[in-house]
């Protein structure tokens, strides 16, 4: 590792992740934004606080924001009910999909995403690639994504309201769960995932599936000491290995997908007055005071 990878951060945005938290914090009540224009910018203008914010905090020398590219992934393939259980999205959302990518534009960083795919195998695929040359931060809402956790990748998570964060690294995940990340796949194998709409193991929880991981590491452990567990435990693996296996495959993020990504177009390094115009063509009040006083540069 040369001294100047030390110097050198990646930031990579969970941009629906962000979306869809700015977006139901204010629609509950009914807050749109709604713009000249006639389009909602409640969600947009959230995401862009809560970037800035953490652009601030973090100070990262490059970034880039990844994205779902429609609704039907590979997954979809294993499993015609993975997501099944998702409402359409709201109205009032719809047209900030290509809004929010429009304003990430302005700040000349990259928005990337591939169809078949979703955010996270782009974040995996990236964060795993970068990872040797720079240190590597994910900006997020979800916890699946902990499974990438790595020395030289953290995990930020966002809490509640702009600029709260739990910043999880491999050893404070250990401490908190007692599993490498990794294991993180073979616990949702076991206990499935509701907000994913995949079973898992009938009858088997988070707290079993994290103790018979603790003991037997994985799942192929789990399978080769059968005889090792309590009668009910056996039987309902037993009942359902197929689903075991398909869950496992479901919970893990793809970190080889054929996505292209160039670390300098990912400089950050924009220009004020640009963002600005964005921000005026917008209606978007009150942000340009979270613009950085300048542009970090690699």
């Amino acid at each position: 590792m040369t001294n100047e990878s030390k110097d050198r951060s990646l930031l990579l945005v969970d941009g629906m992740a962000l979306l869809f938290r700015a977006f139901f914090a204010t629609s509950v009540s009914g807050q749109f934004m709604i713009n000249s224009k006639g389009i909602p910018t409640n969600g947009v203008h959230g995401f862009v606080k809560h970037f800035l914010t953490a652009i601030s905090t973090f100070k990262p020398s490059h970034v880039a924001v990844c994205w779902d590219m429609g609704s039907k992934t590979f997954r979809n393939e294993m499993f015609t009910e993975y997501k099944a259980n998702r409402s359409d999205a709201p109205v009032e959302l719809i047209p900030q999909f290509d809004l929010v990518k429009e304003v990430v534009s302005a700040f000349d960083i990259p928005n990337i995403g591939l169809e078949g795919y979703e955010a996270d195998d782009c974040i995996g695929t990236i964060a795993k690639a970068s990872m040797n040359d720079f240190e590597v931060s994910i900006l997020t809402g979800d916890r699946d994504i902990l499974q990438l956790l790595d020395e030289r990748i953290k995990v930020i998570l966002l809490q509640k309201g702009f600029g709260n964060y739990a910043v999880h690294t491999p050893d404070s995940f250990y401490t908190d769960k007692g599993i490498l990340p990794r294991q993180i796949i073979d616990v949702k194998a076991l206990m499935g995932d509701p907000s994913d709409n995949y079973p898992g193991v009938k009858g088997i929880g988070e707290k079993t599936a994290l103790k018979l991981v603790q003991q037997f590491e994985h799942v192929e452990g789990i399978i080769s000491n059968l005889q090792l567990l309590t009668k009910a435990q056996k039987t309902k693996i037993e009942q359902d290995l197929d689903m075991l296996y398909l869950s496992r495959k479901l919970a893990e993020i793809k970190c080889d997908v054929p996505i292209s990504f160039s670390h300098e177009e990912s400089v950050f390094q924009f220009n004020q007055e640009k963002v600005l115009t964005k921000f005026k063509e917008v209606e978007f009040r009150g942000l340009d005071r979270l613009l950085p006083d300048q542009q970090i540069l690699a």
